[in-house]
C-alpha cells in the first residue's frame, strides 16, 4: 500500500475508509455526481487534524476535497477520485462571543443559524442569512461566499468576516486579518480566501462581525399576475430609495411547488410572490412607504400582523428549493445581473424554457438582482444536451445584461466551462497563477473553481 492509500497519521476514529462513510460524504447538493472513489474521510476534531491531513497530502500528492455540511450547489464539495476528504463538521464550536466588540470567534463546523441564536442572547445577530441557514457551516459560507436573505442591506458573507485562521495547503498554519472594525494593513488576504472554495487553504477559524438585532421588524406580502411585474415593482422599491432588508421573489410555480408541498391550494393562484420585509426603527414606516409602491403594481398586498405571521411567510421563501426537490432532479443556478434589469432577466428566463422545453422555476433576491433559475427533471433523467442548453442560454442572457455566473453559490465543478467568457482570459489566467502561488502542487480542491 502507497503513503498516499495509507491515509494521514490521525488519532483512532478521525480517518475513516468505512465503505459507508465514504459514500455519506461523495456529493453536495448540486446534484453533480464524480466519478470514482475517494480514498477515505478525514473527520477533523482538531487544528492539529487539519494540518496533518494536509502534511500528508502535501508530501503524497494526495487531492483534498474540505467539507462541511455538503449543502453546496455547485459541486465544489463532491469528493473526486482518489482524494482525501476533510470533514469540519465536527470543528463546531463557538469560543467567543463579545458584545463590547460586536463580534463571534467560530470554528468553521458552527451552524450558521446557531450563530445566529447565541448572538441572539446578547442583543445581536450574526446578519448573513442563507436559505439553508439551519443546515449550512459557517466555513462553508465563507467558502463560497454565501449571500442569502437578509443580503440587499447587509451584504454577503464577505461583508461580516473580520479575520480568518487558514491551513495552507502544505500544512501551515496562518491568521489574516484582525478583530477591527477596519483593516487596511497590506493585501486582504481576509477577502482572498472568503469565497474561494477550498482552493488556496483550509479555513479553521473565524472572527466575524455581529449586529445589533433589530427592535422591529414589518414584513408584506405580495402577489402578481406575472414574474415580471413583480420584478419591476422590486425596481420601483429601490428608486423610492427604500433599503429592505429582504425582497424575495417566487415565480408562479416555485409558489405553486411550495403550496403543494404544505398541502395548500389557493383560492386565486398568482403568477408570482413577493415578500419584501424592512426592519430597525423606522421599520414600520418605510413598510408603509413599500406597501404605497406595491400598491401601484398589484391590489393584492397584505401586511403580516405580527412578527411571528413574518416569520412564517420567510418560511414560504426557505421552503422553496426543498419542495422542488421533492418533485425531481434539481440543476440550481445563481445568476445575478443589474437590479435595473431583473424583470428582462425573468422574462428571458420564462422564455428560454419555453424554447428549450426544460422546466424552469425562478426564485430571487430580488433585490440585489441574484436570480435562482432551478431546472427540475425527472428524477431518473440524466442532465443532458436540452438541460444544458437552456443552462448556457441563462448564462449567456446573464452576461449579456451586465451580469454575472454566480452571485453566491460559487462556480465549484458545474460553471467552469462559462469562466472564460465572464472573466475574460487574462483575468482568468492571473487568478490561476495566483492560485498556483497557494497550492503549487493543485492538492487542494483540483478540477474546482477557477
Amino acid at each position: 500500500m502507497s503513503a498516499a492509500q495509507a491515509g494521514p497519521v490521525l488519532p483512532d476514529g478521525v480517518f475513516s475508509t468505512d465503505p459507508a462513510t465514504v459514500d455519506a460524504h461523495r456529493l453536495d447538493r448540486s446534484g453533480w455526481v464524480p466519478e470514482g472513489q475517494p480514498l477515505g474521510v478525514a473527520l477533523a476534531e482538531s487544528v492539529a487534524d487539519v494540518r496533518a491531513v494536509l502534511r500528508h497530502a502535501h508530501a503524497t500528492g494526495t487531492p483534498v476535497v474540505v467539507r462541511g455540511a455538503g449543502t453546496g450547489l455547485s459541486g465544489g464539495a463532491g469528493a473526486t477520485d482518489g482524494s482525501i476528504v476533510l470533514d469540519l463538521s465536527r470543528m463546531n464550536r463557538i469560543t467567543e462571543i463579545s458584545a463590547a466588540d460586536q463580534l463571534a470567534v467560530v470554528q468553521p463546523g458552527v451552524i450558521t443559524a446557531d450563530l445566529d441564536r447565541a448572538a441572539g442572547a446578547y442583543g445581536l445577530r450574526y446578519a448573513p442569512d442563507p436559505a439553508s441557514a439551519a443546515i449550512s457551516t459557517i466555513g462553508g459560507n465563507i467558502a463560497t461566499n454565501a449571500g442569502g436573505l437578509r443580503c440587499a442591506k447587509y451584504g454577503v458573507t464577505r461583508d461580516s468576516v473580520l479575520s480568518l485562521d487558514v491551513v495552507l495547503a502544505d500544512g501551515d498554519l496562518v491568521t489574516t486579518g484582525h478583530r477591527t472594525v477596519k483593516d487596511v494593513t497590506g493585501y486582504d488576504l481576509t477577502g482572498l480566501f472568503t469565497g474561494s472554495e477550498g482552493t488556496l487553504g483550509v479555513i479553521v477559524g473565524a472572527t466575524v462581525k455581529l449586529r445589533p438585532r433589530p427592535a422591529r421588524t414589518a414584513t408584506l406580502a405580495a402577489y402578481f399576475d406575472d414574474v415580471a411585474s413583480a420584478a419591476a415593482a422590486v425596481t420601483a422599491i429601490g428608486a423610492a430609495g427604500v433599503q429592505p432588508a429582504v425582497a424575495e421573489l417566487l415565480d408562479a410555480a416555485t409558489l405553486a411547488a411550495v403550496e403543494d408541498a404544505n398541502g395548500r391550494r389557493p383560492d386565486r393562484p398568482a403568477g408570482a410572490f413577493l415578500l419584501v420585509q424592512t426592519d430597525g426603527p423606522a421599520a414600520e414606516a418605510e413598510a408603509a412607504d413599500v406597501h404605497a409602491v406595491l400598491g401601484a403594481h398589484t391590489a393584492r398586498v397584505a401586511a403580516a400582523g405580527d412578527e411571528a405571521e413574518g416569520e412564517r411567510l420567510l418560511a414560504v421563501r426557505r421552503q422553496a428549493l426543498p419542495a422542488l426537490e421533492r418533485r425531481g432532479r434539481v440543476l440550481i443556478e445563481d445568476v445575478a445581473v443589474p437590479r435595473s434589469r431583473l424583470a428582462e432577466a425573468v422574462e428571458e428566463i420564462q422564455r428560454i424554457s419555453q424554447e428549450t422545453a426544460v422546466p424552469v422555476f425562478t426564485l430571487a433576491h430580488a433585490a440585489d438582482g441574484n436570480l435562482h433559475p432551478i431546472v427540475v427533471v425527472e428524477r431518473d433523467r440524466e442532465l443532458d444536451e436540452d438541460v444544458w442548453a437552456a443552462a448556457d442560454a441563462i448564462f449567456t442572457m446573464a452576461l449579456a445584461l451586465g451580469g454575472t455566473l454566480t452571485g453566491e453559490h460559487g462556480i465549484g465543478v458545474l460553471k467552469r466551462k462559462w469562466l472564460g467568457a465572464d472573466l475574460g482570459e487574462r483575468n482568468l489566467a492571473l487568478q490561476r497563477r495566483l492560485r498556483a502561488v497557494f497550492d503549487p502542487t493543485g492538492i487542494l480542491n483540483p478540477g474546482k473553481a477557477v
